[in-house]
């Protein structure tokens, strides 16, 4: 291996042949080879390849880690409102949860991007109107206008973390595919750390049980409650301080899911078409369908944003067109069930916003899946999926808004 190296050192393609070959014996081989011929510029580069080391984490410089650190402390502030007496626990997190993780991510970012004060109080502001909304709704049960507010409410709340995340450049479509990337990254992060607290509460209440001390109670109300806004923050922090940290999980998560979901879908719908089973009359797979619905949207488009140069690949272009005629396929399945449910039973606030939340995901999909078939007919570039999916975004936030401040109102609080 070594005098093949030193042969071939000034070709580069067949020292790329040599490593993907064997990469462990090309790496000890080329050690080597390296100590006797430091003074060869074909070969630095090769050690620089094979054995650069990236830098440590960096936890960015003191005031942005107090920064961090005093949002995080404010986050867990408002989770304790929580355990006053006065305050009923479970609804104040069903109406307030988002409020706790998303207004401090985004005014991490909003420092970031150095906004005007103009800027920061109508973002400020939007985060207390919409917090005082909510909390001002009456607290009725079988209020599907409500219910509904509660579950789009976040969602609305993650566009305007969206738009602080983008700061001086609302319009810049590559900057919100990073913001798609950044979610999936802290998706990632956050489950790391939680899983990590998980393994430290073991821990520490078995080691307080040995003793005779029973703290599960004291501990997860009053400490590991502190950990629903802080750990996001952190996340972000970590995130954006270190940009490496997790891109190399992404990918490969992508690469892996996509092809899955294409081929379980293929065999679920033919197992569908021969069953006979579909969903205009079944609430439960209804709701099924839109989970999945979601779920694949979010794989299509998470793919995507993490494909670099993605007209280079055929393959990856025929499997994000054939996941997204899928998708279609089952979203056309789910809105002539809504159709067929409005028709039978009548108008409501649940099928109404799903009706609504269907179409438009019908029609970005449909977008989406012209881009793709353009981009394999070499009929546009490849950075046109990239904007088919940023342009979009807007009217998702529209529609969030409207199922959460509008509804209620609308169906007079039904």
């Amino acid at each position: 291996m070594k005098n093949s190296i030193l042969e071939n050192c000034n070709h580069p393609e067949k020292l790329e042949q040599l490593y993907r070959n064997d990469k462990l014996a090309f790496k000890k081989a080329f050690n080597q080879l390296f100590a006797e011929n430091k003074d060869n510029q074909y070969l630095k580069f090769w050690d620089l390849r094979l054995n650069y080391t990236e830098s440590t984490i960096s936890l960015g410089d003191y005031k942005e880690f107090w920064l961090v650190f005093t949002l995080s402390l404010i986050a867990g502030l408002i989770a304790n409102i929580s355990n006053l007496s006065m305050v009923r626990s479970e609804l104040f997190f069903t109406r307030n949860t988002s409020f706790i993780i998303i207004p401090f991510i985004s005014f991490y970012f909003l420092k970031k991007q150095q906004l005007s004060q103009k800027q920061l109080y109508t973002i400020i502001a939007i985060f207390v109107i919409a917090a005082i909304y909510i909390n001002c709704l009456p607290n009725i049960s079988n209020s599907s206008s409500i219910q509904l507010s509660y579950i789009h409410l976040p969602l609305f709340l993650w566009t305007v973390l969206g738009y602080s995340y983008l700061g001086n450049t609302p319009f810049d479509y590559e900057k919100r595919i990073n913001f798609l990337k950044y979610n999936g990254d802290l998706v990632i992060m956050v489950a790391i750390i939680v899983l990590s607290c998980f393994l430290f509460t073991a821990i520490t209440l078995g080691l307080f049980q040995l003793i005779g001390f029973k703290i599960e109670s004291f501990y997860m109300k009053h400490i590991a409650i502190w950990a629903i806004g802080g750990v996001p923050i952190f996340a972000t922090y970590l995130i954006n301080n270190n940009p490496n940290i997790i891109n190399k999980v992404s990918p490969i998560i992508a690469k892996i899911f996509t092809p899955l979901v294409f081929i379980n879908l293929t065999i679920y719908l033919i197992a569908l078409i021969y069953a006979g089973k579909y969903p205009h009359n079944d609430r439960t797979l209804l709701l099924i369908y839109n989970a999945l619905l979601i779920g694949v949207l979010a794989l299509i488009f998470f793919s995507i944003a993490e494909t670099e140069n993605i007209k280079k690949s055929n393959y990856k272009i025929f499997l994000l067109l054939g996941l997204s005629i899928l998708t279609i396929t089952i979203n056309a399945i789910a809105l002539t069930a809504i159709a067929y449910r409005i028709y039978d039973l009548g108008i409501t606030p649940n099928r109404f916003a799903v009706l609504g939340g269907n179409i438009l995901i019908f029609i970005h999909l449909i977008i989406v899946s012209y881009t793709l078939f353009n981009i394999l007919r070499n009929k546009t570039a490849s950075s046109a999926i990239e904007k088919s999916i940023a342009s979009y975004l807007p009217v998702y936030a529209v529609w969030t808004g409207v199922v959460a401040f509008l509804f209620p109102l609308l169906f007079n609080l039904k």
